[in-house]
């Protein structure tokens, strides 16, 4: 176990200035952050401090339900990388990227340009994302429920077993190992362990599932009461634009062309 039980609160002991970046993060949820700093987010948060000419202290805490309650609000953090653009009670950032639940399948299988209307999705085994309570399923399980299809469905918690590294990345095995034929997965984590599983995958995007959008501007939160905040990390993403692309393509997250979206029931912890 890395760090921390879902729901404990863990504050980095280095002692840090005053006017050290606080950051909200949880320790064990690769590709985006870990307690080692090897998740994508920690290194976008290095960028943007050293564009503000700042240090970093962490606030460690598990995504779980009311994390933003309980860290931004609750622990004074400054912010929180990763969320959808928009999403209530938050500032947000200009977007950084833009990205789609995708398709995830075994390139052997011959299961490529799928969609969700494809008959084929009735006849296979199909993981997905689940949030975990109530009404806020992911918008892949919501469409796939829309349209009947139920009984092929094998449910992933987004959250997973947190004694073990990397939790959410189990759907992702669960392909490589023939445990499921398809995938519906949050863009950037399929981009990223799809690239390190045991047998070759294909990954596809989602098309938008009517009443359930599939892609996601993906920002930075800062609490409401710091526009000011806002505005100077508005500036470092700016300024740091091409080396944010550049992370991004080294740790596969598939991209789009951003657009203004608010997030979905749902959205908030699948779109990390």
């Amino acid at each position: 176990m890395r760090c921390c039980l879902p729901g404990v609160l863990l504050v980095l002991q280095l002692a840090a200035p005053a006017h050290a970046l606080v950051v909200c993060a949880d320790p064990n949820n690769l590709p985006f952050s870990n307690r080692a700093g090897q998740g994508f987010e920690n290194k976008l948060v290095a960028l943007l401090a050293r564009d503000l000419h700042t240090s970093i202290q962490y606030v460690w805490w598990a995504q779980r339900r009311g994390f933003a309650r309980h860290t931004l609000t609750a622990q004074g953090c400054d912010l929180w990388p990763g969320v959808a653009s928009g999403v209530h009670g938050l500032k947000t950032s200009r977007p950084y990227y833009r990205s789609t639940y995708v398709f995830v399948t075994r390139q052997a299988a011959g299961l490529e340009h799928l969609s969700l209307d494809d008959p084929r999705l009735r006849t296979v085994t199909i993981g997905v994302q689940l949030v975990g309570y109530e009404a806020m399923n992911t918008p892949p399980a919501q469409a796939l429920a829309a349209r009947g299809i139920t009984q092929n469905v094998r449910g992933f918690s987004i959250f997973g077993d947190y004694s073990r590294p990397n939790p959410p990345a189990s759907i992702i095995e669960a392909v490589a190992r023939g445990e499921v034929d398809v995938a519906l997965v949050w863009g950037p984590l399929a981009g990223y362990f799809a690239q390190r599983a045991s047998a070759p995958l294909r990954v596809e995007p989602v098309e938008d599932g009517g009443d359930w959008p599939m892609s996601y501007d993906i920002a930075v939160g800062v609490r409401s009461d710091e526009p000011e905040l806002r505005d100077r990390l508005d500036a470092a993403l700016s300024a740091e634009a091409g080396s944010i692309e550049a992370l991004l393509r080294s740790y596969h997250i598939p991209q789009q062309i951003s657009g203004a979206q608010h997030p979905a029931p749902g959205a908030q912890r699948a779109a990390r």
